[in-house]
């Protein structure tokens, strides 16, 4: 069996890609990457000694696409993951598009050929944010608790399937939700097995350190270095609330899904889940405990598409697919620790 996997030099098609070749140790790995995040080659070259094959190829081109030799399954994990893509003044809207959207239609025209399927790693972003924007929450300690009456599809143990996809979402989450939608038309119409796996946010050892794509690697990092961090909006209290998922327990799921043709549902929430969840403020504790104290500024304004608490209910994939994560927040910041801590220049190498 060949495994595709798009985005392979990023944080997660590399963490991805390092499990399977253990999961999998006769199975051909093939990846591809169009290296425009500083970082990749350093990815790019442990790959190659893990023997797996990386290709350059831009997911936009579909000539680049129409080049890659036939496979069983495609992992895509390729994508521009920041919610404030195509507004923030550093992609265009077109482009964010072009390679979140087109990129998807490319690649299932190329398991619609090779007869391959498509297992896509979506977010959670594609749930709505005016009902998430406006869920009450009340202040406890130094995080935000939310509060009755929760919302449709929304309990205690966080955001389920069935959660509200009705827009705004973002111009990144409307991508991700139109690519979902488009990979079900494709699999139904062409006959291939398609699974869409809704994660959280996603942490570990070596995640590029962008405040707006991998929240808990560059807190770390910045803190560690004494870089300037603030906390924005929600009163300047630093209580909005995250969970964490390392990519590397995904990898159980992905197994069973590329073993399985049919099964009740196509689209699950992944996510660490509300016992793998703390506050910018409770990750600024435990940075001071690990490091010192540093002071953190306080900026007021809110962002565009900021929310005050956001946890996936993965009930569903357990359910499912028996599946669970493994490892614990304290056992994600400790390794992301350890890493920032042997790459004194990470910050300047992942997100110059």
């Amino acid at each position: 069996m060949t495994i595709l996997i798009t985005g392979i030099c990023g944080f997660v098609g590399t963490t991805l890609a390092r499990a399977l070749r253990e999961h999998l140790p006769g199975v051909e790995i093939l990846g591809v990457d169009n290296f425009i995040r500083p970082g990749s080659e350093l990815n790019r070259l442990e790959l190659k000694r893990l023997g797996v094959k990386v290709r350059h190829a831009d997911l936009r081109s579909q000539s680049d696409i129409d080049a890659l030799p036939d496979c069983q399954w495609v992992i895509d994990a390729a994508a521009n993951p920041s919610v404030l893509a195509g507004v923030d003044g550093q992609t265009s809207s077109r482009q964010l598009l072009e390679h979140n959207l087109s990129g998807t239609i490319n690649l299932l025209e190329y398991c619609k050929r090779a007869r391959a399927g498509f297992i896509l790693l979506s977010t959670s972003r594609v749930y709505s944010i005016e009902p998430l924007a406006q869920l009450p929450v009340k202040l406890v300690g130094k995080t935000f608790e939310p509060e009755v009456p929760f919302p449709p599809g929304f309990s205690a143990q966080g955001v389920a399937e069935s959660f509200s996809v009705q827009p705004p979402v973002s111009l990144y989450g409307s991508s991700k939700l139109a690519s979902e939608l488009l990979a079900l038309e494709y699999g139904a119409t062409f006959g291939f097995p398609v699974w869409i796996n809704r994660c959280g946010v996603l942490a570990g050892a070596g995640q590029f350190g962008r405040a707006d794509q991998g929240i808990f690697a560059y807190w770390i990092n910045a803190y560690l270095r004494r870089k300037p961090l603030k906390y924005i909006g929600f009163g300047g209290t630093g209580a909005q609330v995250r969970d964490a998922l390392h990519p590397a327990d995904i990898v159980p799921l992905l197994l069973k899904q590329m073993q399985t043709e049919t099964a009740p549902v196509r689209i699950v929430n992944v996510s660490g889940g509300r016992a793998q969840s703390m506050s910018l403020a409770q990750l600024s504790d435990w940075c001071a405990n690990r490091f010192g104290s540093h002071e953190i500024a306080v900026d007021t304004v809110p962002r565009p598409f900021d929310i005050p608490w956001m946890v996936l209910d993965s009930a569903l994939a357990a359910k499912i697919w028996g599946w669970q994560p493994v490892r614990n927040m304290e056992s994600i910041l400790d390794e992301i620790a350890q890493h920032a801590q042997a790459h004194p220049d990470w910050l300047e190498i992942s997100a110059p």
